[in-house]
């Protein structure tokens, strides 16, 4: 179907609209976007803002789902540049997207991943957009275990307990079609990995590591390899044909 010029002028100043709000993140953090705010940077009075987003909840909303969907097709991407059976390689590529788009967006990060915006909650809109990573992750992991043990950890208890403590993720991997037997402890280490993942790249935003790590990009692959590791397969040498590491 073919847009009317209406409609595209329309779809023209949304966008407008979000890319000033993207900007507003970047410099006040999302805590203080006002819509009143967003309305001056792009020209118009507020009241006409109102017809595009009612309030300020339908603006972060439109936000997160643009921001997560970014970066979700910014991983898919470097995750397709791989060979399937290229686990490590892909495994590099995912989590190096996941750190270039964050450096890039430290605002959009801040809303997506910082603290929660008071008096917001986020809709069921968005939880699609915000598993896209996390899929990613979960399927290279699964098929790093297609030919390979999972080593078991001197520290976890029972499989049946780790199984319990991760049972909703066990569930999200199932009822997206991933596996129907991924391991427990596999999905544990997973969980374990996207966490900290997310939190080095947070660590490093948001300057806590500043003083710390003399170079963040090697130290992010240094990190990268390790949680490969730990979840049971080789992210360097011959496993992976992502360019050589610093």
């Amino acid at each position: 179907m073919v847009e009317t010029a209406r409609a595209l002028a329309r779809q023209a100043l949304r966008s407008r609209i979000l890319d000033a709000a993207r900007a507003r993140l970047t410099e006040e953090g999302p805590a203080q976007l006002s819509l009143r705010a967003v309305a001056r940077d792009v020209g118009m009075v507020s009241s006409a803002v109102y017809r595009y987003f009612p309030s300020r909840d339908d603006l972060l909303t439109a936000l997160l789902v643009q921001d997560y969907d970014e970066l979700g097709d910014a991983v898919e991407r470097a995750d397709g540049g791989h060979e399937r059976t290229d686990v490590g390689g892909r495994w590099i590529a995912a989590c190096r997207a996941v750190r270039t788009w964050s450096l890039a967006h430290p605002g959009d990060f801040a809303l997506l991943y910082g603290s929660p915006v008071p008096g917001y909650a986020a809709p069921q809109e968005t939880v699609e957009p915000a598993t896209r990573v996390t899929q990613v992750l979960v399927r290279i992991a699964v098929d790093a275990m297609a030919d390979r043990p999972v080593p078991p950890s001197p520290v976890s208890p029972a499989p049946a307990a780790v199984g319990g403590v991760v049972a909703p993720a066990l569930a999200y991997v199932r009822s997206r079609g991933i596996t129907d037997d991924a391991p427990a402890e596999a999905v544990m280490r997973t969980i374990m990995a996207w966490t900290t993942l997310f939190g080095a790249v947070s660590f490093e935003l948001f300057g806590h590591t500043v003083g710390v790590v003399a170079d963040h990009a090697e130290y992010f692959d240094r990190l990268v390899e390790r949680l490969a590791a730990d979840i049971g397969f080789s992210a360097i040498g011959g496993v992976t044909t992502a360019p050589p590491l610093r």
